[in-house]
């Protein structure tokens, strides 16, 4: 019975190892990919001749450069799918964090793609200084990221995207939300827009590009850092995600 007892243990370590490194796999691939996309946006900026002529020679480099990252990319997905990851393992590393000024950068990596999409991103701030909140850099770079990357990608072109952030002093939490205006999400699908790997038809259709992890390990993230995570939603029409942090 000791015998058996001590497999199960010994299991169930193993076992939550393993769940680890996939954790770090996902995340850290998902961040990759965000990346590429929006070096991929650049590239294709050059190569439309958007920020000015280039020569013969220069858009052969640019064309080797483009598909090596779209080959990246595919790569990158794929282990996305393949790798299968419970967010319950990871270590979270807590500091002082300036909120507005992470998601001002964050939403700077996305220039490029907004540009050709002739998309306004706009950021409202509140006029007083929000507090420091306490939370892990990297992690939350993820949720901001993953946010910023879904509504760029599923708004349609010459709109808007509003991020609004503002301090509740009442229950001393910070409330991030961001609002776009393209495919939305079918009733039908809202109760699994954070399952993990789960895509859904119109969004697969908008975009086929993905790996239905972003969300769920965004949810993970907040809920972490004793956050909450929703949305409002309306089909066609755009959908608005809120994020509230707590300060300390």
């Amino acid at each position: 019975m000791d015998d058996l007892e001590n497999l199960r243990k010994e299991n169930e370590r193993l076992q939550m190892m393993n769940e680890n490194k996939s954790d770090l796999i996902s995340i850290s691939a998902h961040q990759i990919r965000t990346s590429l996309s929006a070096f991929k946006w650049t590239l294709r900026m050059f190569l439309n001749k958007e920020l000015g002529d280039i020569t013969d020679e220069q858009k052969n480099y640019l064309d080797k450069m483009m598909s090596n990252n779209e080959h990246v990319l595919a790569l990158v997905n794929s282990l996305l799918s393949l790798n299968h990851s419970s967010d319950t393992s990871i270590t979270f590393n807590f500091k002082k964090i300036d909120i507005v000024n992470m998601v001002e950068k964050v939403s700077s990596l996305f220039i490029a793609e907004t540009k050709n999409k002739n998309i306004n991103l706009l950021i409202e701030k509140p006029e007083e200084q929000i507090p420091e909140l306490s939370g892990d850099e990297e992690m939350l770079i993820v949720v901001f990221q993953n946010l910023i990357e879904n509504a760029v990608k599923y708004s349609d072109n010459d709109t808007d995207i509003k991020i609004s952030l503002t301090y509740n002093k009442e229950d001393n939490s910070v409330l991030f939300s961001i609002k776009n205006k393209g495919i939305g999400i079918n009733k039908e699908d809202e109760g699994n827009i954070f399952n993990k790997f789960f895509r859904a038809p119109n969004a697969i259709a908008k975009e086929h590009i993905g790996s239905g992890f972003g969300l769920f390990a965004t949810k993970n993230i907040v809920e972490r850092h004793c956050g909450k995570i929703w949305f409002e939603n309306e089909q066609n029409q755009g959908t608005t995600f809120f994020v509230t942090l707590p300060i300390s």
